[in-house]
């Protein structure tokens, strides 16, 4: 096997210093820390069945990012966005079990982002936002379900400042015209085994044969300002006061090293990550770790059947959570009309200037010998899609123009990269929205993202969360704080935003060099197959919204008006009726559809308008060199 690290890794030690006093910390108060202290005592006995055989021969080397060419971990993610919030335990163990399960799955579509929420809310033996032990949420989800980042996407708010647990935490959809309401029903995820450990042989024993692990590990101010390199603090610091996960370990010029997977967002250190001496017990990274192994919920797809009890829940009330709920109905789905959708414009580039390439894919390609089938969430065993989402949680927000053009968009970059990025990519629709970049919450246009791309770049979504706001700067203009964000400590009091305790920070900007119209099978086809996902149009009626579960589905329309905006990420062909037809990926959840995903036939009048107007765009990690970003803009004024 070959094993690579995920970034040109330089031979330097960083952090040396001979100061033993703790300074201030950032990210981390020492006082209430996120990290609660290991007590064996009170802590959960370990719930094993199978004890992990030894392996004499290690290799080296071994970095879940990059197994044979292949990454096996989930998205990157900032657990002090939209507010400070000390869950670091949380998303520690979410983020291993996330990983874990992309593994027992061998990688295969579709990642499952387990919700830190949920655990945040629900885990009550700790303090929510105020720190807990990832052990402890491992052991509530051996005993309890969780679910994934489209039922319960993270608010950094737990049980001790306004996020309880109640059913419709667990899981929600909301309407526009009707409360929020638990979806009848949604999968559900389970621990297996999970247990407490140690020391650096058990450690990488752990990571090489059942992937990444939850450890605690001191923070220093070296460590909040590494930006590369293998990190050895020199102060001594020995006290425990943080939760990340390892995941991998390896060896450059005879300097054995850790690599950590933080939760502070990937413009923290090298993309999210940090490489730690190995073998000395630095920041005591050796001294305290967790595992657990996931629970197959998904051979067999298991389901939560949502009872009368659970939606008349007292909990689901107004005052859990800074969201209203008012009790749910039995009105269902957003019923959205083409004079109220949430994509506004009619056509692509009525307004708009298109940048096209010199040479369109369509001049590349014949039709005729396109494949009966070109899926990217399998590509020779590798899914490059990016995770799927939900627009209608916290609350309710008309943001698809958004959803389907930064998931596609996304999707390219993932494809560019050869999954060879330290995590998938993920674009924030949230700064669209916040930006005003062609709408807002109710409603937008969604080659005006494509322009913003161009203009500006997009953030990953560890930069700004979605929330589902028209979160604006009310001067009219899109503020460094409104793209990409931290926060720190406290945790922030019921009622308040605390938006005082954020601040602006640097980020990777994802831009498109060219942005075009696209429509027809020809043109679908020929940009899906060079290119990767295209964001399309299509008239999102109340049957296929509230009936739709499976298969190609039909529904006759003359003249398609075009509210809702999705991606299309492929095509296929039914082995029975020899019908082809497009692979759709909507932003409703993914207990929606085909886990939130849809077939339209290709080339009829029943495939809601489909293939009449559709956007696409170039990725690249450069500006073009006529945009304003790269003749120095800035900020971008609010349309």
């Amino acid at each position: 096997m070959k094993y690579s690290v995920y970034l040109a890794l330089t031979a330097t030690v960083a952090g040396s210093t001979n100061s033993t006093k703790k300074a201030p910390l950032k990210y981390v108060d020492r006082d209430t820390p996120c990290k609660k202290k290991w007590e064996p005592e009170t802590a959960p006995k370990d719930k094993i069945r199978k004890p992990l055989e030894h392996v004499e021969d290690l290799p080296k080397q071994w970095i879940w990012n990059n197994i044979d060419g292949k990454n096996y971990l989930t998205n990157i993610r900032n657990q002090h966005v939209p507010q400070y919030c000390g869950s670091c335990w949380a998303h520690a163990a979410t983020s291993s079990l996330s990983d874990r399960i992309k593994i027992a799955r061998k990688g295969a579509w579709p990642d499952i982002n387990i919700s830190p929420q949920v655990i945040i809310s629900c885990e009550m033996q700790d303090d929510g936002c105020h720190g807990g032990e990832p052990v402890r949420a491992f052991e509530w989800m051996h005993y309890n379900e969780v679910t994934d980042e489209t039922c319960s996407i993270y608010q950094a708010r737990g049980h001790d400042n306004g996020m309880e647990c109640s059913p419709i935490t667990l899981c929600r959809n909301c309407d526009p015209f009707q409360p929020c309401f638990i979806p009848d029903e949604y999968k559900v995820y389970h621990v297996d085994e999970f247990g407490h450990f140690e020391g650096e042989q058990q450690m990488m024993q752990e990571i090489y044969q059942r992937g990444p692990i939850a450890c605690g590990i001191a923070v220093t101010q070296e460590m909040e300002d590494y930006t590369g390199g293998i990190f050895e603090d020199k102060t001594g610091d020995m006290d425990v006061v943080h939760d990340i996960s390892i995941v991998g370990y390896g060896e450059e010029n005879g300097t054995p090293y850790w690599v950590i997977r933080n939760s502070w967002g990937s413009h923290w250190g090298e993309s999210g990550f940090m490489r730690l001496i190995r073998g000395k017990n630095n920041m005591a990274i050796e001294s305290d770790c967790a595992f657990a192994t996931p629970l197959d919920t998904w051979t067999n797809t298991v389901l939560h059947k949502t009872t009368d009890a659970e939606k008349k829940d007292k909990r689901n009330n107004t005052k859990n959570g800074p969201y209203p709920i008012p009790e749910p109905t039995e009105e269902g789905f957003m019923k959205e009309a083409p004079a109220q959708g949430c994509r506004k414009s009619t056509k692509h580039f009525s307004h708009r200037e298109e940048r096209k390439p010199e040479v369109q894919s369509w001049d590349l390609v014949n039709l005729e010998d396109m494949p009966a089938n070109w899926d990217w969430r399998n590509m020779n065993g590798t899914n490059y899609l990016s995770w799927s989402k939900n627009q209608h949680i916290p609350e309710y927000c008309g943001s698809c123009w958004a959803q389907g053009t930064t998931s596609a968009l996304a999707d390219r970059f993932n494809i560019m990269l050869g999954d060879s990025n330290p995590t998938p990519v993920a674009l924030s629709a949230q700064v669209i929205v916040n930006c005003h970049a062609g709408g807002d919450c109710s409603g937008g246009e969604p080659d005006s993202v494509y322009e913003f791309a161009f203009n500006q770049g997009i953030p990953d979504s560890s930069c700004e969360q979605y929330n589902a706001d028209n979160d604006h700067n009310p001067a009219g203009f899109c503020q460094p704080i409104d793209i990409c964000k931290d926060c720190t400590w406290p945790p922030c009091p019921v009622g308040q935003t605390c938006q005082d305790q954020c601040w602006a920070v640097d980020y990777k900007k994802h831009y498109v060099t060219s942005y075009y119209g696209v429509a027809g099978e020809s043109q679908m086809k020929a940009e899906l197959f060079k290119n990767g996902p295209i964001s399309c149009g299509i008239q999102a009626t109340n049957t296929f919204e509230q009936t739709y579960t499976g298969g190609i589905y039909n529904e006759y329309i003359a003249n398609p008006q075009l509210n809702h905006e999705i991606s299309i990420i492929g095509w296929g062909t039914d082995p029975t009726t020899k019908q082809q037809y497009w692979i759709g990926r909507n932003s409703w959840g993914t207990y929606w559809g085909e886990y939130g995903f849809f077939k339209l036939p290709i080339g009829t009048k029943t495939n809601l308008g489909v293939e009449t107007d559709c956007v696409a765009g170039l990725p690249s990690f450069k500006p073009h060199p006529n945009s304003p970003a790269a003749q120095g803009g800035e900020s971008i004024e609010i349309i």
